[in-house]
């Protein structure tokens, strides 16, 4: 498949990771840890785009998966220089020049957290435009805002899940009001719907209706705020249960007591923890109703899991969120446990069945890897028109 209707050769780009990521690890198992990295790099080549993407490491690599090359370059790990005071990170000097020796149409850097590694990028590959996709990353502070202003000035575009998402970069003056956004998803998933009955009788799950939250119990993801919504929604639905999988969790004993303080939660919410990635299709799968309360996401993965098994979102109203969902399920304020209780009754009062297949629809039509690689190559292909 050509990248360009015109027939000229495909589009040549880099994706760069300055992340050294896990130390002491294989680049191959990075790879295998790291499902993003190689599953975008494959749409895109899909797509028509010729991929290459150099990653920092521990060690110097090469590795080639779905006809796509993973450049592994060892940095040095030396601490950052200080200058009065501030530390400035090093310059990945090998990471730079390979990019350099690959002569890119367009640079796509992952990571907006690495402002002066992209400013020395910028330097060395002049002319060559250069995408910063955001993957979650939160607005500096401070006397940072000054220095990631000067590092992201020549910067030729960046992208978020949702445009909006820009709007606090830009605020913060660390990008100018005229960069380009682009509107493109950090990551997709290859989860599947499935026979929802066969997961539930797997993961012991039961409720009408049955509802899954996950993510960490941290302040941002707000599990109490989801206890109150799901204590307000079960008081009409008595047959509702909730399944709470999570990792880091912080607000663990909060959360607790939460549920210890309610006779009615304590007889509805199940705090299953961490479970293994393999288990979560089947979580996702039993589940009618995936419930999350974040007030602040790079883009949502486990929305975007829900999504591909059919599980209808019952959500925040986040720029990312909002972005996702669509009409295939509901957002409701920030904080507001009373509306997020609400939308959960009176979701569950529609057919099922239809809502699996519309949720799984919206997954089909806007948040597939291939949709993601389609929309780069066409981000790619506006930047290397004004080279």
């Amino acid at each position: 498949m050509s990248g360009r209707r015109d027939g000229r050769a495909p589009l040549r780009v880099v994706h760069v990771g300055f992340d050294a990521g896990i130390h002491n690890v294989e680049p191959a198992q990075l790879l295998d840890s790291w499902p993003t990295l190689t599953a975008v790099a494959a749409a895109c080549a899909r797509a028509g785009v010729r991929v290459d993407v150099v990653q920092a490491a521990d060690r110097d690599e090469l590795i080639e998966r779905n006809g796509v090359m993973f450049h592994f370059v060892r940095e040095a790990t030396r601490a950052p220089r200080r200058v009065a005071g501030i530390p400035i990170p090093r310059n990945p000097r090998r990471v730079i020049r390979l990019v350099q020796s690959l002569a890119p149409d367009v640079v796509h850097v992952n990571g907006l957290n690495n402002p002066m590694a992209v400013r020395h990028l910028i330097g060395a590959t002049r002319g060559t435009p250069v995408l910063v996709q955001d993957h979650g990353t939160i607005e500096p502070r401070g006397w940072r805002r000054v220095a990631w202003r000067w590092a992201y000035a020549p910067v030729d575009a960046v992208a978020f899940t949702a445009k909006e998402q820009a709007r606090p970069f830009v605020e913060a003056g660390v990008l100018s009001d005229a960069v380009r956004v682009f509107e493109i998803l950090e990551s997709s998933s290859t989860f599947r719907p499935g026979d929802r009955d066969a997961s539930r009788a797997t993961m012991g799950m039961s409720g009408d209706p049955c509802m899954l939250w996950t993510g960490r119990l941290d302040t941002n993801k707000d599990p109490l705020s989801a206890l109150d919504a799901f204590e307000v929604a079960a008081a009409e639905l008595p047959a509702a249960r909730l399944y709470c999988c999570f990792g880091a969790a912080p607000l663990l004993d909060d959360v607790k007591q939460r549920v210890a303080n309610s006779s009615l939660l304590s007889e509805r919410v199940t705090l299953v923890g961490r479970r293994p990635r393999a288990e979560m299709e089947h979580w996702f799968r039993g589940a009618d109703f995936f419930v999350q309360a974040s007030h602040r996401e790079g883009s949502g993965y486990s929305l975007i899991e829900a999504l591909a098994c059919g599980t209808t979102p019952l959500v925040t109203d986040i720029p990312p969120f909002r972005r996702m969902v669509g009409s295939a399920g509901s957002v409701s304020p920030v904080g507001d446990s009373r509306a997020l209780g609400e939308a959960m009754v009176s979701w569950s009062a529609r057919d099922r069945d239809s809502l699996r297949i519309a949720a799984r629809t919206r997954f089909d039509q806007a948040l597939t890897f291939d949709v993601i690689g389609r929309d780069l190559h066409a981000a790619y292909e506006q930047l290397a028109a004004k080279k």
